[in-house]
């Protein structure tokens, strides 16, 4: 516990890649002044002038709201860029009607199997594509299935028709 609001300050304090500025920058619009700069002096605590110290507070209260949608449209680039490199790793995945597909016996909800046993159950055909990546789907005996299933249930058969 005693720890904790130095982990709290440390958090405050800390450049994000995200946006590069801190949140204590984006909250109050000045550099924080950390807790060993006020027990020993240093140049910026020893040479303050305090008359020109509340004429940039000032300043700096006036360009924070520009400060802050700068460091939203920088965050807004990151994430746009961190989208694009996840996105390149993903395959889309769609069926047509008429194709054959297995699927999951964790959404199929039957009986559990065990550890060893098949996590894919069936043949089944896909009737309709309702868009969404959601399908209708019927079994090799002609009958259609109750509900609509999830492209992430299913997974493409590779043989030729039942």
């Amino acid at each position: 516990m005693e720890e904790i609001s130095h982990v709290l300050w440390a958090h405050q304090t800390m450049v994000k890649s995200s946006n590069g500025d801190t949140p204590f920058s984006l909250t109050y619009g000045m550099k924080a002044v950390i807790p060993a700069e006020i027990g020993m002096p240093t140049f910026r605590t020893a040479e303050l002038d305090m008359a020109k110290n509340d004429e940039a507070l000032q300043i700096n209260l006036e360009l924070l709201e520009e400060k802050r949608e700068q460091a939203a449209i920088t965050e807004a680039k990151s994430k746009i860029q961190m989208e694009k490199y996840y996105n390149v790793k993903v395959q889309n995945t769609s069926f047509k009607p008429g194709d054959l597909v297995y699927r999951n016996n964790k959404a199929s909800r039957a009986e559990d199997t065990g550890k060893l046993g098949p996590k894919w159950e069936g043949l089944y055909e896909v009737t309709e594509a309702l868009g969404n990546g959601s399908y209708m789907l019927k079994d090799c005996n002609g009958k259609e299935l109750p509900r609509t299933w999830n492209v992430c249930n299913l997974k493409k058969c590779y043989i030729h028709k039942m």
